[in-house]
């Protein structure tokens, strides 16, 4: 685990991204960007997200610049879902 992926997860624009559209496609709230943003360091701390985001890192030593949230390879739309699910309000909560 290390916190400074963790960080960069939570600051990636691709997971910023692929999280609200699946916030949105669970109803977990009104505006699933903001819900997305507000929650960014409890989803980027998701087990084995931080291991998958270090392993495309290591693979790709020469290019520093590659966002691994655009690679659906590295943390999985399975992933990201199973997440934003488990963090949803249970029905009838305020969200």
């Amino acid at each position: 685990m290390s916190y400074l992926t963790q960080n960069e997860i939570a600051s990636s624009r691709g997971m910023l991204d692929r999280v609200a559209q699946a916030a949105a496609q669970e109803n977990v709230a009104s505006d699933p960007d903001r819900w997305t943003y507000e929650n960014r360091r409890d989803w980027a701390a998701a087990p084995g997200w931080d291991a998958a985001w270090e392993s495309y890192r290591a693979a790709h030593p020469d290019e520093p610049d590659l966002d691994p949230g655009l690679d659906e390879g590295v943390v999985t739309d399975g992933m990201i879902l199973s997440q934003v699910q488990a963090m949803a309000a249970p029905p009838g909560a305020p969200a």
